[in-house]
């Protein structure tokens, strides 16, 4: 099993549109962020989490061309609106493209997206979704087994997800402002972790980096990961400030956990 990070910005992408803040001027590549999304992949099966509204640049840039499943961590449009995008991963089959997402997240899609779920669409090439309500337990797709973590996150139902196969474990919750008690042993002793780090001052729906660390430590995985990050974060001097078991994730990083 192996971890592609495609995009691994805020909601705002970086640079900002409008910013001339530092990070947004930067030359560094490891600086340019794109919304977050994730690929995680076997030999057999090859995942996508969250369809953001750049996964059109995301697909190209990575030679993306097909995959087996959609699995959503919550509703919000960064996480979302690259759904028409998906329509490419259909032109070679005849399938059904599964989407597994919690209640709340698959009502919002079936709201954004009618004609997409209408049983009037039959056209071969359109993305054609079968929704599955993963219902918070643990499912399997092909060869990767993904176990729901319900996290807190503004005001929507949220999760993210440990991935097994291969003997290895990846968890990933781009987006979190507090970990439930009852969720915690979910995310305990993984090969990798890669978490919501925003930014350093507070903010009321996301981990600040401080407090990325300090659940980091408490969950103790091999490998710990910052991701969904701002544009105030610069990524030489974040990577000097976390402790030596972490990193920054940064967009086209290639992890075999």
């Amino acid at each position: 099993m192996n971890v592609l990070f495609l995009g691994t910005g805020t909601s705002t992408g970086v640079p900002v549109i409008g910013c001339d803040c530092a990070v947004c001027r930067s030359e560094n590549p490891r600086n340019k962020r794109l919304r977050s999304s994730v690929l995680v992949r076997t030999a057999e099966t090859t995942l996508l989490i969250d369809s953001g509204p750049d996964l059109r640049a995301q697909a190209l840039r990575h030679g993306l061309t097909a995959i087996d499943a959609v699995i959503y961590t919550h509703e919000h449009l960064d996480h979302t609106t690259g759904f028409d995008e998906m329509r490419a991963f259909g032109w070679k089959t005849e399938a059904r493209l599964p989407l597994y997402a919690g209640t709340q997240c698959l009502e919002r899609l079936r709201a954004m997206f009618t004609w997409a779920f209408s049983p009037q669409n039959t056209y071969r090439g359109y993305i054609r979704p079968d929704a599955r309500d993963h219902g918070g337990r643990p499912f399997e797709i092909g060869d990767i087994s993904v176990t729901p973590v319900p996290v807190e996150h503004a005001t929507v139902e949220t999760y993210g997800y440990v991935f097994r196969a291969d003997g290895r474990s990846f968890g990933y919750v781009p987006d979190i402002k507090r970990l439930p008690e009852a969720s915690a042993p979910l995310l305990r002793g993984l090969d990798a972790l890669a978490m919501d780090g925003l930014c350093f001052p507070e903010h009321h729906t996301h981990l600040t980096v401080d407090q990325n660390i300090a659940l980091m430590r408490e969950l103790a995985p091999t490998r710990g990961y910052v991701t969904h990050s701002g544009h105030r974060l610069d990524f030489d001097e974040l990577a000097a400030y976390l402790p030596d078991f972490m990193s920054p994730a940064y967009d086209g990083l290639l992890i075999e956990p």
